[in-house]
């Protein structure tokens, strides 16, 4: 018998038998010597073969494995689990190509002689984003800046404290340059003056070592200037000789070494009470969000690592922000702008708002504010970190530029541009970023996204000049071809290149658009204004801190700096911030 029927005859035996006892008992109420000689009798009849099989059937029964239960669930769980396992290994792989392409990059023929060459100025948000997604075998592209590297300042504030090492936002120019289809050139200068008539570009080496020749020209045909803009002191006196800005990679590592050095100084012995105090009070000057996400790093780097190692300094750490105006995040609803101020009470930094600075010497700021009965006051706040992060300035550079164009004569706070970001008085020079004046707020998205557009826009330019020879071209031959249906093909590719030629030429203006803004409040919480369909999504906390660190994941410039960045958070969260002084 094969072993799937044994259970099925083992059952049927085992029916037939209680039937057989069901007889027998009623046999024995009616007669038990009767019921006893009949089950005698039936039991002496039947043959033993089928006794033995029903023992076996009964043996085998009751030890044979049962049949398996189906459990969709351990079925579901065992092929998400194989899913998430090749997942894993195909974004391994990705990952691992990506950085391979980014060691290894190919040759790069040169721009040809006859192209235009465009120069851009800077290495800021504006022209990186610019030079992304341009197509440089279309022009003869330099690229001027005294820096050689395009830097993530949304994490400048983490770099001030060590959550984050500055190497990790730092993109070198050059790695990025390296994988454009035609070679692009890079000077590490400082353009020091423009001549809008020549259409020349003074530049000059300002580094450390200087070769035979430290200072030349540049000539260009098209120019883009995206220097930026320097940090705005508003002639307050002793700004820029005691305070610290948060701007360069140099500000953020200069305020990491101060921190340290005030915390060492003021555990120093038989130091004075009040010069402890002092020393231990950071103020911070700006309500906006560096000056708020530097406020919550500087809570935060207390409270996790500075109290443990040096616990003589927790009576008197203290962290102070100064705003002139009514509140702080002034470009967040006023749910976001409430939420923060209870953050900060909670986390015992001080908000002083509606305070102006007025002066600064090397150990107090003076400051003006309300008093209760309405009266200005002016008070005295004693300091040993002064960081200044607040407004921007006109770089030297670009005053040089708006004095030579007549039409920037009105012009206060930078480079007037039209809907093109063309500068108003010329025709071939262009402005991003900070040293732009666009109608909107001078950040690092709007900056992205004015370079972009103005790659599209000189890809677009490039495809049109091309489409407008092919026409020149094909006009010419046109005009010498002497058979009647030659003729008549070349002027249907003529209407065809006229067709492409509009299209091409419909750009649309300059147009942004608003993704949201994010800020770090410390405490792991931060607070986003956010774009959603027609309005705005207003949110803070735990949760959006994560959101937070995501977003600003996903917006590093590359696949190194993400590593990187993770890397940091990982080491700074297992081991904490470094309290060494360099």
């Amino acid at each position: 018998m094969a072993p799937n029927m044994r259970p099925f005859a083992a059952a049927n035996m085992y029916a037939q038998l209680q039937q057989a006892g069901r007889r027998s008992y009623a046999a024995s109420r009616a007669s038990p010597s009767q019921s006893l000689v009949a089950s005698r009798a039936q039991w002496a009849s039947r043959p033993t073969f089928h006794q033995m099989a029903l023992r076996q059937s009964f043996r085998h029964q009751s030890t044979a494995a049962p049949l398996p239960k189906k459990r969709p669930f351990r079925t579901f769980a065992k092929w998400t689990w194989r899913l998430t396992k090749l997942a894993g290994l195909a974004g391994l792989a990705w990952v691992g190509y990506g950085i391979y392409e980014s060691r290894n990059p190919a040759d790069q023929p040169e721009p040809e002689a006859g192209k235009k060459t465009l120069v851009i100025l800077g290495t800021g948000w504006g022209a990186v984003s610019l030079l992304k997604k341009l197509d440089t075998e279309n022009y003869n592209v330099i690229v001027v800046s005294p820096r050689n590297y395009f830097l993530f300042t949304p994490l400048l504030p983490s770099c001030t404290t060590g959550t984050i090492e500055h190497r990790s936002i730092m993109e070198p120019i050059r790695n990025f340059l390296r994988h454009k289809k035609a070679a692009v050139k890079f000077y590490e200068a400082e353009a020091t003056k423009i001549d809008y008539e020549k259409k020349i570009v003074y530049i000059n080496d300002d580094s450390d070592i200087k070769g035979d020749i430290s200072s030349t020209e540049v000539p260009f045909d098209m120019l883009v200037v995206g220097v930026g803009a320097e940090n705005a002191t508003f002639g307050i006196p002793g700004v820029r000789e005691h305070g610290l800005f948060l701007k360069e990679v140099g500000d953020a590592q200069m305020i990491r070494k101060r921190i340290m050095d005030c915390c060492e100084t003021a555990t120093f012995k038989d130091q004075d009470p009040e010069e402890i105090k002092r020393l231990l009070h950071m103020v911070v000057v700006g309500g906006g969000p560096t000056g708020v996400e530097f406020a919550g790093e500087l809570q935060d780097f207390f409270h996790s690592d500075l109290k443990k190692w040096i616990p003589e300094i927790t009576e008197n750490f203290h962290v102070t922000l100064v705003e002139a105006l009514p509140n702080v995040l002034p470009m967040f609803s006023k749910q976001l702008i409430d939420y923060t101020e209870k953050t900060f009470k909670e986390e015992t930094i001080t908000i002083r708002t509606k305070t102006m600075v007025k002066k600064v010497t090397d150990k107090y700021i003076e400051a003006e504010s309300m008093g209760p009965d309405g009266k200005k006051i002016i008070e005295k706040i004693p300091f040993g970190l002064l960081v200044w992060a607040t407004g921007n300035a006109l770089r030297p550079l670009v005053k040089d530029l708006m004095m030579q164009i007549p039409a920037q004569k009105d012009s206060r706070r930078g480079l007037a541009v039209n809907e093109y970001l063309v500068v108003k008085g010329t025709e071939n020079v262009w402005a991003v970023g900070d040293c732009a004046v666009a109608n909107y707020a001078p950040t690092a998205q709007v900056a992205a996204q004015e370079g972009a557009f103005l790659a599209r826009m000189f890809n677009q330019m490039a495809k049109s000049t091309e489409i407008e020879q092919q026409l020149v071209q094909l006009s010419e031959a046109q005009e010498k071809a002497t058979d009647k249906e030659k003729r008549n093909q070349i002027f249907a590719e003529i209407k065809d290149l006229q067709k492409r030629l509009r299209r091409v030429k419909q750009v649309g203006p300059f147009e942004y658009s608003h993704q949201g803004s994010l800020a770090y409040i410390g405490s792991e919480k931060a607070v986003a204004d956010i774009s959603w369909l027609s309005g705005n999504f207003a949110t803070g906390g735990t949760l959006t801190y994560f959101f937070w660190r995501s977003a600003y994941l996903s917006m590093c410039f590359s696949t190194r700096n993400r590593i990187l960045v993770m890397l940091d958070w990982v080491k700074s969260k297992a081991f904490g911030r470094d309290v060494s002084r360099e």
